[in-house]
């Protein structure tokens, strides 16, 4: 029997939900025992095919256009290799919690870059403020990591340009839609992604690093399958069925379950200085989200 629509709608926004805001914890788990560079290329290596099989059974296509190809790869670097290959990489040393915190400010900088440009979406001074205060909130939670010598300051750089980098894909990737079918052009992002990874980790050496556990396995495992196939299928349905804002909401309850789960599995915890960066950052995000149910300013 086929399920209601709202009933589909509240599967996949769990599914969104839930895996998206786990994979933190994933990716803390894989890396403790595994090269991050490496990991994170072998991760899309296998989620590509996967992908592309399903795609292709829905009737998707490769590309026949340059231009196409072009974009493709400029977003996989920018999205896949430029964010979330370096959250993989900080958090060898960052914790999840305070990771998914600081990536939850792509949904402002999708916000301030969307306003750049002939074509963007003039910002709203909620929006604007929104931006300002996550920004401050980023600061506070950073400050307080550093001051208490929690991670390397070049792990937390590469946390603050990651949600850039992907919001600039974001952005891209919206301004010029492609010609061929979106789980598609995901499966090729993979499959760029993947190679650049895999190629640089083991330029890098990662090979002889390359000692798996089984708790290690499970984390790669789980980020293919349920990371990259899964939850990636489900955000893409919603994308038709819901409205910008209600998806938008992933960006402040991905943190919250990622906190959780870091406090429940691997016992973390944050300063009193770090917990007020989480309020004030995820206040921000709160607020450039409920601004775009605005109409836009002419």
């Amino acid at each position: 029997m086929r399920a209601s629509r709202p009933l589909q709608v509240t599967i996949a926004f769990a599914i969104v939900y839930l895996v998206w805001g786990s994979t933190y914890l994933a990716i803390r788990i894989g890396v403790q025992d595994l090269p991050p560079v490496l990991f994170a290329g072998v991760r899309f290596l296998l989620a590509a095919p996967l992908m592309f099989a399903y795609a292709w059974l829905r009737g998707a296509r490769l590309p026949s256009s340059r231009r196409d190809w072009a974009l493709i790869g400029l977003t996989a670097v920018l999205m896949l290799v430029g964010g979330n290959g370096l959250v993989t990489w900080a958090e060898h040393w960052v914790e999840s919690n305070q990771a998914a915190l600081i990536i939850a400010t792509s949904a402002i900088w999708m916000a301030a870059l969307g306003a750049l440009g002939g074509r963007g979406d003039r910002l709203s001074w909620p929006a604007g403020a929104g931006l300002l205060l996550g920004l401050a909130g980023v600061a506070l939670l950073v400050g307080g990591g550093l001051q208490l010598r929690s991670a390397p300051w070049f792990a937390y750089a590469a946390l603050l340009a990651a949600p850039i980098l992907w919001a600039a894909g974001s952005v891209i990737a919206r301004r010029y839609p492609l010609g061929c079918a979106p789980l598609m052009a995901a499966a090729l992002q993979m499959l760029v992604t993947g190679v650049i990874m895999t190629a640089l980790g083991l330029a890098l050496g990662d090979a002889r690093r390359w000692s798996p556990t089984p708790e290690s396995l499970g984390a790669l495992l789980y980020l293919v399958v349920f990371g990259s196939c899964i939850a990636y299928g489900a955000y893409y349905w919603l994308v038709h069925e819901v409205t910008p804002a209600q998806l938008g909401t992933y960006a402040y309850v991905n943190p919250a379950i990622a906190v959780l789960l870091g406090w429940w599995w691997l016992d973390e915890v944050m300063a009193l200085p770090q917990i007020a960066g989480t309020l004030v950052i995820l206040a921000g995000v709160v607020l450039v989200t409920l601004a775009s149910r605005a109409p836009p300013v002419r």
